[in-house]
């Protein structure tokens, strides 16, 4: 790429010294599956983010706690509560010996104030940048989408490897392979419907960066992204951030990402982004061949512990139904509390208005579908007026009393199904749907005891 003689590149002095940026990460949480995933994936906005939240272990008979608000204001607040750290100046040392002189304070006003032209100019000099690929936006504007390289493509014979012969031989395989073009995961036709509706954004608001920002995270040793950057531009797939960690834990660089949404093939990361308070679920490839729209991105979500908490879900397992419909008709304009996927539907809300605003309803890139196990006549009419009350749409509400799912997934074909219930997941996988389970609330506990 050539540079105009009057841009200054990242290299020259001026530029060079404050293009540094610190990231800390941190994992935590235990595992409920053993990893299935490529080294690069074992052990390894518009609205509020995920705080970090401590939810009750994994053994916990009790309820799981509120899900917490979402947010880049607390990424903000937590930003500027820690003071930075100075460093230290020219010639100076700890420990024994004379002290240099320290500079007053003019001179580090002085300072300070370069560094901020210098960083100004550098962050000039990117922005300004000519290139025919759409950018990525600004995190601070995007919708963060992370999703592992095994929900992204299909690595079953390659964690075999990994499995079976350890690291070394895994990642000379995929050296070896790294032409070989990887064939879709259980997350790409997602990822396609995203980046369509980007596509639809920039021809509608060239300059809005408030659009969907598809980011690789994943621990895969650095030498395995050769193969996966070569099936990524083979597709055609817009994704310009990676996260590889070679063999440790990528969640803790979730918060770093402004991560709105998390996607993985292991459950053991997906618990734990959970438990650090990130909307994620476990990826599960359809059983069946099934053709996705390519126009519009469909996304069904379940209402209890989905978008909404768990609390009227507690009442049904340990009082029953009777006591279920009679709590929810006393509660009826009570709205329920939000849900770890409740942020994901805000946004997807905030895209549609984009699309309502220069008269495309009927022509919006996405739709979105409540598919609830609830009856509608003895407990639909809260779910309705909570979503009211949060100022959200939902384009279709299915409320199936106590059928099957799967049939009616079908019928959608939605991109991505999410569902708190491991049974109703292995019901839309037998029948085609792509299902993502989110391990929250209290079925976790009887999924684990049963």
């Amino acid at each position: 790429m050539g540079l105009g003689s009057g841009a200054r590149a990242p290299h020259d002095p001026a530029v060079r010294g404050e293009l540094r940026v610190g990231s800390e990460g941190r994992g935590v949480g235990r595992g409920q599956e053993r990893d299935c995933s490529s080294p690069g994936e074992g052990r390894d906005r518009s609205g509020p983010r995920p705080q970090a939240c401590t939810a009750p272990g994994r053994g916990s008979a009790g309820a799981f706690p509120a899900w917490p608000g979402r947010g880049r204001e607390a990424a903000a607040a937590a930003a500027s509560r820690s003071p930075a750290t100075a460093p230290a100046a020219p010639g100076t040392m700890s420990g024994s010996g004379p002290e240099e002189p320290q500079p007053s304070q003019a001179s580090e006003e002085e300072r300070q104030q370069e560094a901020e032209e210098d960083w100004a100019a550098a962050k000039a000099f990117y922005d300004n940048l000519v290139t025919q690929r759409p950018r990525p936006p600004k995190p601070q504007n995007a919708i963060t989408v992370a999703v592992s390289s095994r929900a992204l493509f299909n690595l079953v014979e390659e964690q075999r490897i990994y499995e079976e012969q350890g690291v070394e031989k895994y990642v000379e395989y995929q050296q070896k392979n790294e032409n070989i073009i990887l064939k879709p995961g259980p997350a790409f036709y997602f990822v396609k419907a995203l980046e369509h509706v980007n596509t639809r954004l920039l021809e509608l608001y060239p300059d809005d960066e408030e659009r969907f920002d598809i980011v690789l995270m994943t621990n895969v040793h650095a030498q395995v992204g050769v193969r996966l950057i070569n099936s990524i531009n083979h597709y055609g797939l817009t994704i310009e951030r990676f996260c590889m960690t070679g063999g440790q834990s990528p969640i803790g660089y979730l918060t770093a990402y402004l991560t709105n949404l998390y996607l993985s093939a292991d459950s053991d990361k997906v618990q734990e982004a959970i438990e650090a308070g990130i909307a994620s679920a476990t990826m599960f490839t359809a059983n069946k061949d099934v053709v996705y729209s390519d126009t519009q991105l469909r996304v069904a979500f379940d209402g209890d512990a989905v978008l909404f908490s768990d609390e009227s879900e507690q009442i049904f397992k340990e009082q029953g139904l009777d006591r279920f419909f009679e709590h929810e008709q006393l509660n009826e304009n009570k709205p329920l509390a939000q849900g770890p996927l409740k942020g994901f539907l805000e946004d997807l809300g905030k895209l549609q208005k984009k699309f309502y605003a220069k008269n495309e309803r009927l022509n919006c890139p996405i739709r979105t579908y409540l598919v609830t196990a609830r009856s509608a006549a003895s407990s639909g009419a809260r779910v309705l007026k909570t979503l009211r009350s949060w100022g959200l749409e939902i384009d279709e509400a299915l409320f199936l009393a106590g059928a099957p799912k799967g049939p009616i997934l079908v019928k959608i074909r939605p991109h991505i199904f999410f569902d708190d219930q491991m049974f109703h997941i292995e019901g839309a996988q037998k029948l085609g749907a792509i299902a993502a389970h989110v391990p929250y609330g209290i079925s976790q506990k009887y999924q684990k005891s049963s």
